[in-house]
């Protein structure tokens, strides 16, 4: 009798995961050790976010769907496309990197997302939502043309196929006769609890209740489910019929996110990305009563529902981001002014446009990584008619350990070139709160306000609110020969390594606070007072700040030295911010060797 060496193996040590390396020795197993490996992929999973952090219950929602897929299909040949990837995980440590998955979301580590150069099973870079169907359509199409067969599985979540890009691949894909499978993971929640109609419509279909015709039928897709997601055998079954269907596929997946750990089924917004927390109990750490500086996402989220309970003309929009912009105060305060739009930037845009051209007062929250999705819909229908959308652009600059394809670093650089819009930074809480007072206060322009990830410093910020001068810049410090201007919440780090200088007379501090439009008056009279300029901020050299004062001195014929710092002309990989500060040369310690060798050259001139 022939006897499967891992299973015969692990049967006796009471261990499968630990000799699961790859997709081709899951595929040694019989059918009925999956739910041991099921069990043991979620304990591994757990035990290490549990102390490294990281997104957890998307990944453990998938986990039978992620083994499923790796058992029936013949990965990497065949494809999977993993939608925004915060359920990657466990398809992480299947492929290659067990032994490695402690490193995941640090400095030099794996990825906390599916990445190309990565891993040859990470067959498409992701972090954004809704990509998925359209790359796999991509790849399909051109196994198509090339004579291949070989299967492309899309793997999208409930909340991200409420986007517009997920219908255009879906439109696209139903004209096709491509080896295609669009598999629908439906919890019923993205980061958020999703929205929408199409929201109900699932609801719906998974109760049985919807009358209507099936809408994915309707795109001409073979549509099968819904199926439990947490049964094996009945997801290997079905996945193996759906293997000999032809043409465009979709299986419809019913999941629960934190499946297997008690508190992350219970509350699924907090153990989305939780922190760290007991492995064993699935306890959050008890909260300290040290008083701390409000998160800038929370000044935002108080300032404009004190704002907006005494103006009723303003108006809170954002794309399913409600906890982490923290408008879900407003949504819970004033729940008809407030909208979670869902998983649509573009739309958040123009309905924040549109609310505009009627009087009211949209502030529009959206990440600032999220906002390069809505670009057309900033220039072309806010700025060109020059509406006052008031957009608050949240976890701008670096963020962390989500990387690349998180980090707000782009915003400076690609909204500064565009007419009739303002580009405020604050260099604190009250700045903040200051000019969410000023621009609802009644403006005739478009104006982004960008805010990182995180706390300030401040304890008392809660201050009576003061108008801000639109295109003012603030003198915090002068000095004699260098003259240091800056934009954002950077300038706390600047005040540090000022005062860290046995020269500091030397140096003059400048917030300039805004990028566009820049304080004429203040920088000639900067120019002419100091030997040389150093601009600091937390967006790319190229196209940002810094740039335009280079442009300003130009015109001017302004000839003093001017060093820029910012961000690399190369994406930023993840890590904790104070790796990334440093490696960006923009912590305390790079910032004063700067100064310093600045100093020096003009000494020796």
């Amino acid at each position: 009798m022939k006897i499967n060496k891992i299973s015969y193996f692990c049967k006796v040590n009471n261990e499968l995961l630990k000799h699961i390396n790859l997709p081709k020795d899951l595929r040694q197993l019989k059918a009925e050790d999956l739910p041991r490996i099921a069990k043991e992929l979620r304990e591994f999973i757990i035990n290490i976010v549990a102390t490294k952090e990281g997104h957890l219950g998307a990944s453990l929602g998938v986990i039978e769907l992620t083994i499923a897929l790796h058992y029936v299909f013949n990965t990497p040949e065949d494809l999977l496309v993993w939608d925004v990837g915060h359920q990657a995980y466990g398809h992480k440590i299947l492929t290659g990197r067990k032994s490695v998955f402690d490193t995941n979301r640090q400095l030099n580590g794996i990825s906390g997302f599916p990445k190309r150069s990565e891993s040859d099973y990470d067959t498409f870079g992701v972090g954004h939502s809704s990509t998925s169907i359209s790359a796999a359509l991509g790849m399909a199409i051109a196994s198509q043309l090339k004579g291949e067969s070989k299967h492309h599985i899309a793997i999208i979540g409930d909340a991200s196929i409420a986007s517009g890009m997920a219908f255009e691949g879906l439109n696209h894909a139903g004209v096709t006769d491509v080896n295609l499978l669009v598999i629908l993971n439906d919890n019923a929640i993205g980061i958020d609890p999703s929205v929408g109609a199409l929201k109900q419509y699932l609801t719906n279909v998974k109760k049985g209740t919807e009358k209507q015709d099936n809408i994915f039928e309707a795109l001409n897709f073979n549509y099968s489910g819904p199926i439990d997601g947490h049964d094996l055998p009945l997801l290997i079954s079905e996945l193996e019929r759906l293997k000999t269907v032809k043409g465009p596929k979709f299986l419809h997946v019913i999941t629960t996110k934190g499946k297997g750990l008690k508190q992350a089924e219970l509350n699924q917004v907090q153990y989305h990305a939780p922190g760290k927390f007991d492995a064993k109990t699935g306890e959050l750490p008890s909260k300290s009563n040290l008083k701390l500086p409000p998160k800038y996402q929370d000044v935002f989220g108080e300032t404009i529902v004190e704002l907006a309970l005494k103006n009723e003309k303003i108006i809170g929009i954002t794309p399913a981001m409600p906890t982490g912009s923290s408008l879900k105060y407003m949504m819970e305060e004033i729940p008809d002014r407030a909208f979670d739009v869902g998983i649509a930037e573009q739309h958040a845009v123009t309905l924040a446009a549109g609310m505009a051209t009627q009087g009211l007062i949209p502030f529009c929250n959206i990440y600032s990584t999220f906002l390069q999705r809505a670009y057309d819909q900033v220039i072309h229908d806010v700025a060109l008619q020059n509406l006052p959308v008031i957009f608050c652009l949240d976890r701008a600059g670096l963020v962390g350990e989500d990387g690349a394809t998180h980090h707000g670093v782009f915003d400076l650089a690609y909204l500064n070139c565009i007419p009739n819009l303002v580009i405020f930074a604050p260099r604190d809480a009250i700045a903040l709160r200051n000019i969410m007072y000023t621009a609802q206060l009644g403006i005739d322009f478009p104006i982004a306000i960008r805010y990182p990830r995180g706390r300030g410093h401040l304890l008392d910020w809660k201050k009576q609110f003061e108008l801000i001068d639109i295109g003012r810049g603030l003198c915090l410090k002068e000095g004699k020969r260098i003259a240091i201007l800056s934009v954002g919440t950077i300038a706390k780090t600047i005040e540090e390594t000022i005062l860290s200088l046995n020269k500091d007379n030397d140096i003059g501090h400048y917030d300039m606070q805004f990028i566009k439009p820049l304080d004429a008056k203040l920088l000639h009279t900067i120019f002419k007072s100091y030997k040389a300029i150093i601009t600091i901020e937390d967006g790319t050299i190229l196209g940002g700040f810094g740039s335009s004062i280079l442009a300003f001195a130009n015109t001017n014929n302004y000839k003093q030295n001017i060093k820029i710092l910012g961000i690399s002309d190369a994406f930023v990989e993840h890590g904790k911010l104070n790796q990334l500060q440093a490696m960006q040369e923009l912590d305390t310690v790079s910032i004063k060797t700067t100064i310093e060798n600045l100093l020096l050259s003009l000494n020796n001139c």
